[in-house]
């Protein structure tokens, strides 16, 4: 019965730990084997056209400015959402002591512990991921604008290494930022209990492992 009265120490750190450690694992192939992730395949592709255009293909330069621009539409739409959800987190916190006192003080395993500082952890962790989030789509847009600024004149002002560097770090903080606010809904999955967080975080590991890795078969 002690397990019923630390579930929220248990079972939520294991779940921030697996979807942390997931992506740990992912960095590390993304830079060893780059062709077994569509991370990696994608910055060999912007790789390879960056270059092309370099060489003064137009029709690589157009395509080049359309999926900026869709990456930026993506990134915007993703800080605006964390702004909104963050938002709309601070208003539910006003609710948040009066609805711990009409539920009682007392811990079971599905809903965790109901107290005061537990219920502020649980909406201070998910603001804070929803924060590092739109920091990191802010970026995302300022490095992508200076991309477009780098891929037009990068040939009178400034190095291509210097482009492509400005280029990799703004889809790296697009990426980042995304998968940000997609890690904050588990978090969020607290407010019903951290066994919403465990099956939660299980299945969005999951889905990010079927969407990260190619199979081998499909590997270039």
């Amino acid at each position: 019965m002690e397990f019923l009265s630390y579930s929220d120490t248990v079972l939520v750190p294991l779940s921030l730990f697996l979807t942390i450690g997931y992506h740990a694992y992912l960095f590390r192939v993304f830079k060893s084997r780059p062709t077994a992730t569509a991370i990696g395949i994608d910055s060999l592709k912007r790789k390879e056209w960056f270059f092309e255009l370099k060489d003064g293909d137009d029709k690589k330069g157009m395509l080049v400015v359309q999926s900026m621009r869709n990456t930026k539409i993506i990134t915007i739409l993703t800080a605006t959402l964390s702004v909104l959800v963050n938002m709309a987190l601070a208003a539910l916190m006003n609710n948040a002591y009066a609805s711990g006192e009409l539920l009682g003080s007392s811990s079971s395993i599905f809903l965790g512990s109901r107290s005061g500082r537990i219920l502020m952890l649980k909406y201070g962790l998910a603001a804070l991921f929803l924060t590092a989030g739109f920091l990191c789509s802010s970026m995302a847009v300022a490095h992508l604008i200076e991309a477009c600024f780098h891929m037009n004149a990068f040939a009178d002002f400034c190095p291509v290494a210097c482009s492509h560097s400005v280029i990799e770090k703004g889809f790296l903080l697009a990426t980042c930022g995304n998968r940000l606010l997609f890690m904050t809904f588990p978090v969020m999955m607290w407010m019903f209990g951290p066994v919403a967080v465990a099956v939660s975080s299980a299945a969005l590991v999951w889905g990010f492992y079927e969407l990260d890795f190619v199979k081998a078969k499909a590997r270039p």
